[in-house]
């Protein structure tokens, strides 16, 4: 019986996960061009070349899921803590609200984010009223004079559209702990920074974790933020596999930066889990 009820996610995973990672380990050592044909002909210099080549937009994929990971975490952790402990009967409103951007598809509040942040957009007008930005020294604004099409709207609209996925695992932890820890630790004449730095935020973590590699991991294989409020300085490695898929048309290449990227992400959050101290997760 166990094993029957297994069989349909098994069923699932190999057909949908196992199988297409196959095909995909076989065209990245494949040479030949669509019109001839591709033949695998165990080719692994593909793997050297589109890293030589590609390298740039790697570290930028990371560069930018890091500080949008970060970013969530700062934004979504005192949202979290305040909705598990302070929020009352208003928590099923705010959760509701955390997840009502997943009613949007994630295409279209791209696209807002554009709107926000275009040179007449709100964003903009702000910052040219707080004298942060001077739109009026030049007709045409300049990468220094703007906000979209620059690494900070790609870390701003990453920011926003995975910042769900950071809030909720954290509220699942801290909606766990004890509430009388905190008690004691207050009996106990601690401050409330000495009770979140030594009881509230190691018990946490889980969370932490969780929600940091939920946020970091997508966010690293993105290319729609990049597509639509960057421009070719700020393509990410999602948008070169995107591009040798449907466009450039070489296959083996984009299956070889699709593996790399698998590779360089599995690395680091094995890494970065150990480092945490939470290998229960894995």
């Amino acid at each position: 019986m166990p094993y029957l009820l297994l069989f349909p996610g098994l069923a699932w995973l190999l057909i949908f996960f196992v199988a297409p990672m196959i095909y995909q380990a076989s065209t990245s050592v494949q040479t030949g061009s669509l019109e001839k044909g591709f033949k695998v002909t165990w080719h692994f210099a593909t793997y050297t070349d589109a890293l030589t080549e590609y390298y740039p937009h790697f570290l930028r994929s990371v560069l930018y899921a890091g500080s949008a990971t970060a970013l969530c975490l700062l934004i979504g952790y005192p949202l979290a803590y305040t909705i598990a402990f302070r929020a009352g009967r208003w928590r099923n409103v705010l959760l509701v609200l955390v997840i009502a951007p997943f009613f949007t598809s994630f295409l279209i509040r791209t696209l807002a984010w554009k709107t926000i942040l275009s040179d007449g957009g709100p964003v903009v007008s702000g910052l040219d009223t707080l004298g942060l930005l001077d739109l009026t020294s030049s007709i045409g604004l300049t990468e220094g004079h703007r906000v979209l099409a620059t690494p900070l709207a790609v870390v701003c609209g990453l920011t926003y559209n995975f910042l769900p996925f950071m809030i909720l695992p954290l509220y699942t932890s801290l909606e766990r702990i004890d509430p009388r820890l905190h008690e004691a630790s207050g009996d106990l004449y601690a401050k409330p920074l000495t009770t979140f730095r030594k009881v509230t935020f190691p018990l946490s973590m889980p969370g932490v974790v969780a929600g940091t590699l939920l946020t970091f991991i997508p966010a690293t294989g993105d290319y729609i933020n990049a597509e639509l409020l960057g421009t070719t300085n700020q393509k990410m490695v999602g948008n070169v596999i995107q591009s040798q898929f449907l466009r450039v048309l070489d296959y083996p290449t984009a299956a070889a930066l699709s593996f790399i990227l698998m590779a360089v992400i599995l690395v680091m959050v094995t890494l970065y889990i150990r480092k945490a101290g939470t290998e229960e997760l894995v």
